[in-house]
């Protein structure tokens, strides 16, 4: 069954959200919840959610292959299909060398991960990889239903709907700070990026999105920050919304920072910018 995620959803920390968040999210437009911060195979968290909305769907963003059981995830999977059909969706991903040792041979992970999903029933159709280099997305092209980057610019959105062909799912992670003060949303988007900016997985991949090794350096330049992190008005974080969108997009999915402060204001200002409701 076809997942309607929309053009434009809310990505959050698995646990901070819950179902009354969710459908405040659903009440406002928007069209999926994915849920960060590498959730649980048991799918409890997504269950949640589902419970308490009508109509959204809820992924996973991403669930870790190296952290959770395939067969788990299947068996997880089947339950919530059965009682909320076309409404979950799988993403998936390898994670970061740097915060999981047992990170090796990725491409083959993955492969021998989504076998399993093969042989319990899991379709095709119900997964998004979190691909972002050319051979994941090669896997994800012949194996899933498209990809769910993240940090990434509208140039790499292109990219991906070239590789992945126009029927894919391309659903990038846009990051926004709504503050028109630009040295202080500056401030907040280099905080969050300060992790990140520490993990060769993402650092490849900000080269490969054109960004030189000063760019990158901690704490990033301002070119990295404000191409990468979004900020300003409601409407300047709709404009970078719709450039993904733009570039090739059919969904894009919304991280509010701070993460720890209450951004359903935000989510609010950014919907009536982008005519959800």
């Amino acid at each position: 069954m076809s997942r309607s995620l929309g053009t434009v959803g809310v990505w959050r920390g698995y646990s901070a959200i819950d179902a009354s968040m969710a459908a405040s999210i659903e009440a406002l437009g928007y069209g999926a919840i994915w849920q960060g911060s590498s959730p649980p195979a048991d799918l409890r968290a997504a269950e949640q959610l589902l419970d308490g909305t009508e109509r959204l769907v809820v992924a996973t963003g991403i669930v870790n292959i190296w952290k959770s059981d395939p067969v788990e995830l299947a068996a997880s999977f089947h339950r919530i299909e059965a009682r909320h059909p076309g409404r979950m969706l799988l993403g998936i991903g390898t994670g970061h060398r740097e915060a999981t040792p047992e990170r090796v041979r990725p491409i083959a992970g993955m492969n021998a991960f989504l076998d399993v999903l093969d042989e319990r029933g899991v379709p095709t159709d119900a997964r998004v990889l979190s691909a972002l280099g050319p051979r994941m997305i090669e896997v994800a092209a012949n194996r899933s239903a498209g990809t769910h980057p993240y940090l990434t610019v509208p140039a790499q959105t292109t990219e991906a709907r070239t590789a992945l062909g126009p029927d894919a799912i391309v659903a990038p992670e846009q990051t926004v700070v709504l503050d028109s003060d630009v040295a202080q949303a500056r401030a907040t988007a280099r905080r969050f990026l300060a992790t990140y900016l520490t993990m060769s997985n993402y650092t490849s991949n900000m080269q490969r999105g054109g960004f030189a090794d000063d760019d990158i350096a901690a704490p990033g330049s301002d070119r990295l920050v404000d191409e990468i992190v979004a900020h300003g008005t409601a409407d300047d974080l709709a404009t970078a919304v719709r450039a993904h969108l733009d570039a090739g997009a059919n969904h894009v999915c919304v991280q509010v920072l701070p993460a720890n402060s209450d951004v359903l204001p935000a989510l609010t200002q950014i919907s009536g910018a982008l005519g959800l409701r």
